[in-house]
């Protein structure tokens, strides 16, 4: 059993339009643009990344907004939810603050205990707050959000699959535990993990396949501390029959993918080198950053994209 993933690293979704993604993420959610550099395999597309002041691993939501990208199909095969953390009481501040500014499909129930309000994104992408009793984690602060309602980073995730069995099996291997059932959802936890420590597999036999596309998460990254720890999971996994990329410089952090028996797309990321490795953290996500191979190109490249607002 693998035992240096300490839960999710980030999660990388796809958009339509740059600047609707930027706003909502920055000013409606209030979290922190922490890196805008571009798509490695297509700079003229941004990839965008929010999270806390730091971008501390478990907190990174980011984004690929390809223009005028056809909408994603929900359906199974894919994470189904993304879930952030928010202090206890804060449910009904975020309920209004969301309702104010126009979000759609607001809905509160409670998950596990917790209460939980699920809404969409820009681009119809399932997005769920749930509030947590212990989350120590330090907030970044946004104008019209205080510390006592500000988004933690991630809770965890939900997967949307046909059958779960051999999900539930990766995901034992990985070092999650199984921790309680409600209905055809099981939760499973990491132990002393970061915080985005949850994963919830959801049981939809009847659900058609998911089509991705804008508001889909492409794939969803899981911690390690570093190089050495990656490359022991790495070979973990391969022992056990996946198919793993190499590693992979990501310029933030190094990267292996393999994908899941149920159709989602894993990655396994290093806690190092993390975003301040190219800019001070007090203006982390204010200049875009590009891969070395395409600094050459740089005026094009900026020609191409659309500005952003800071």
């Amino acid at each position: 059993m693998i035992k240096d993933i300490k839960g999710l690293h980030h999660v990388t979704s796809m958009a339509s339009n740059a600047q609707q993604n930027n706003a909502f993420f920055t000013d409606t959610l209030g979290l922190r643009r922490v890196k805008k550099t571009v798509n490695f395999d297509d700079p003229s597309v941004y990839h965008l990344y929010y999270g806390d002041e730091q971008g501390t691993p478990g907190t990174v939501m980011t984004y690929f907004p390809f223009s005028h990208m056809m909408a994603g199909r929900p359906g199974v095969g894919e994470v189904g939810e993304t879930q952030f953390s928010i202090p206890k009481g804060s449910l009904g501040f975020w309920k209004d603050r969301l309702t104010a500014q126009g979000v759609g499909g607001l809905a509160t129930d409670a998950v596990f205990g917790a209460g939980r309000l699920r809404f969409t994104g820009p681009d119809g992408d399932a997005l769920a707050l749930v509030e947590a009793t212990d989350d120590a984690r330090t907030p970044w602060i946004a104008a019209g959000i205080s510390a006592d309602n500000a988004i933690r980073g991630f809770a965890g995730a939900r997967f949307n699959l046909h059958d779960t069995a051999s999900t539930a099996e990766l995901l034992g291997f990985m070092g999650y535990q199984r921790a309680e059932t409600e209905g055809d959802v099981t939760r499973f936890i990491i132990p002393g993990g970061n915080g985005a420590d949850t994963i919830d597999l959801v049981a939809l036999p009847q659900t058609p396949f998911a089509r991705q596309g804008a508001g889909s998460v492409h794939h969803i990254a899981f911690a390690v501390e570093n190089r050495e720890k990656q490359l022991e999971v790495r070979k973990a996994l391969m022992d056990t029959g996946y198919q793993v990329t190499p590693v992979i410089d990501r310029d933030y952090f190094w990267a292996i993918y393999f994908r899941t028996p149920g159709g989602i797309l894993f990655e396994i990321a290093t806690n190092e080198p993390g975003f301040d490795r190219d800019e001070d953290t007090a203006h982390l996500g204010e200049a875009l950053k590009l891969p070395s191979r395409y600094e050459p190109f740089r005026n094009k490249i900026e020609s191409g994209l659309v500005p952003l607002a800071a």
